[in-house]
């Protein structure tokens, strides 16, 4: 099944605007919104270009309005007649060890990456059910299978509690159309991560984000990517004891 309009939240830069460039490529129509109207405006320019035989529609989006989640998503559904696909995208990664004073910084962190994705899959999935058919994207990370430590402490968690959430998800709405796929990124070069320079088995956004696309294309309940060496990975960090697990953050 194509899945012809797609909506990314989060899409103006890093991995949402990596995405949004791969299914560019593949000819599909792009609902896309993210707190930078500028920055959307530019891509949306740089998307027709690359194919001027798509839609791209844009809409400034702050996830953590919550109401205007609900309206952003079916103004797009409205204007594009489907949704066909949902990905849950936008995220943050700000945070410190807990009781070192940055509670509010994580507290951002955990509304944002939590929370509001619970807005945005409630939106999606409305209109799914309406329609009684689509696919929602959720982007987990490789960090959802284990706690880290320092700035990754409330990130892990809140990818952590959005891998259960799509599963919930998934359980709720087995044997109907709608499908729900979550995505866990190992390491991908993005602005989330820009100033960090020693990380094992970083890719570069371009390369992970054509991983990225293409699991979703496949539409399994989960993904790990890119696949070497995530896929067969995050079964050992599972298992890896805490004092190496430290010295990976």
């Amino acid at each position: 099944m194509v899945r012809q309009n797609i909506l990314i939240t989060g899409a103006s830069s890093g991995l949402g605007k990596g995405m949004a460039i791969e299914f560019a490529k593949m000819g599909r129509n792009l609902a896309l919104c993210a707190r930078r109207i500028e920055r959307l405006e530019e891509l949306k320019s740089e998307l027709l270009a690359l194919n001027p035989n798509i839609q791209v529609l844009i809409k400034p989006l702050d996830v953590n309005n919550h109401e205007q989640v609900f309206s952003v998503f079916n103004e797009f559904k409205e204007e594009l007649g489907t949704l066909d696909r949902v990905i849950v995208n936008a995220g943050m990664g700000k945070g410190a060890s807990i009781g070192t004073g940055y509670f509010h910084a994580n507290k951002q962190t955990a509304e944002t990456n939590f929370i509001a994705a619970i807005a945005q899959c409630e939106a999606a999935m409305e209109i799914f059910r309406a329609q009684n058919s689509g696919h929602l994207v959720n982007i987990s990370s490789i960090s959802a299978v284990r706690g880290f430590r320092r700035a990754m402490t409330v990130y892990a968690a809140t990818k952590a509690a959005l891998t259960s959430l799509s599963e919930g998800i998934r359980i709720d709405v087995m044997n109907t159309p709608i499908q729900i796929t979550c995505i866990h990124p190992g390491f991908i070069r993005s602005e989330i991560n820009d100033k960090v320079e020693k990380v094992p088995f970083i890719v570069d956004t371009e390369t992970g984000c054509k991983a990225m696309v293409s699991a979703i294309e496949k539409e399994k309940a989960n993904a790990f990517v890119p696949s070497y060496p995530w896929a067969i990975l995050h079964w050992f960090l599972r298992v890896a004891p805490l004092s190496l697990i430290r010295k990976m953050s």
